[in-house]
């Protein structure tokens, strides 16, 4: 009876151990598993955030390429950060004188853009005379053309197209004869008739509303006459706010219609001069407009 009893008890004591050994063993696998899932979802919440920020980067980076000063397609020059091509310009014995460099001192390469190698667009500082010209490349960075400006201050604004180069027309000072100093500031009046005759030629501005950070269209009614194609398109226009400062250079949207589109980013009162070819003849229509 007594071996009996003890026998019982070694079997059960044994039990016991197998059931405290294999609770045990269970126990280390659920961890076991639990921390191989806590290090899978480390793993995946790191390439996720990692992916994240590759694809942010990414956006900017495309951003950045969008807006580096380089060609964007779009006809207007807008403002940039900051250009890496520097222009000069002089008059002297009759002849304009512009030269460009980059930051290195080096001529940049320029593009051929609507039939020229440079546009050069002078205006006087009162706003009223204005010259649309086109220089000649003579080497190294230096453009010349033979021209009779008559005495007078003047801004200049040298409209190019560099290769891989941020550029940004800013307008340049540029006197002609003695004691023409700069002018403060501009009077203009708003056309209050926005029809306008030159060599018998009559042309109409019309535009859709006038305002900041929208697209506006300017549509020159040339009164059933085609224009002569000039420079690759049927016209040209140039638009100055009344301090001179802000230039912009738009150019058709459409190859059948005098039809132009722009934005103006603050309100102000701006200079339009629309520039059309008849009978061999190009005729800059001014036209003063108020945006509000």
């Amino acid at each position: 009876m007594k071996q009996k009893n003890m026998l019982t008890w070694a079997i059960s004591a044994i039990v016991y151990l197998g059931l405290v050994i294999g609770g045990y063993s269970i126990y280390a696998s659920l961890n076991s598993n639990n921390d191989h899932l806590d290090a899978h979802a480390a793993k995946t919440n790191g390439n996720e955030e990692k992916e994240s920020i590759n694809e942010q980067a990414h956006k900017d980076n495309h951003i950045s390429q969008r807006s580096d000063g380089k060609d964007s397609g779009h006809s207007d020059h807008v403002a940039h950060s900051e250009s890496e091509v520097v222009t000069n310009v002089k008059y002297e014995e009759g002849i304009i004188i512009i030269d460009a460099k980059d930051k290195d001192q080096n001529p940049p390469n320029l593009q051929i853009s609507h039939e020229k190698i440079m546009h050069l667009i002078i205006v006087s500082a009162d706003l009223e005379d204005y010259y649309h010209l086109h220089p000649e490349e003579k080497g190294n960075g230096v453009y010349t053309l033979k021209f009779d400006l008559p005495e007078n201050s003047y801004k200049a604004y040298v409209d190019i197209k560099p290769k891989n180069l941020a550029y940004q027309v800013s307008p340049i000072e540029l006197h002609v004869g003695k004691g023409h100093g700069e002018h403060e500031g501009n009077p203009l009046k708003v056309d209050k008739n926005l029809t306008k005759t030159i060599n018998k030629k009559t042309v109409e501005l019309n535009t859709t509303k006038l305002g900041i950070n929208k697209d506006v269209t300017l549509s020159f009614d040339t009164k059933g006459i085609t224009p002569d194609p000039y420079l690759g398109a049927l016209g040209h226009v140039v638009i100055l706010d009344d301090k001179g400062e802000k230039f912009v250079h738009v150019h058709p949207t459409s190859e059948e219609k005098t039809l132009f589109e722009t934005k103006f980013d603050k309100p102000g009162i701006y200079k339009v001069w629309g520039e059309f070819k008849f009978d061999g003849k190009v005729n800059s229509y001014p036209f003063v407009i108020e945006v509000k």
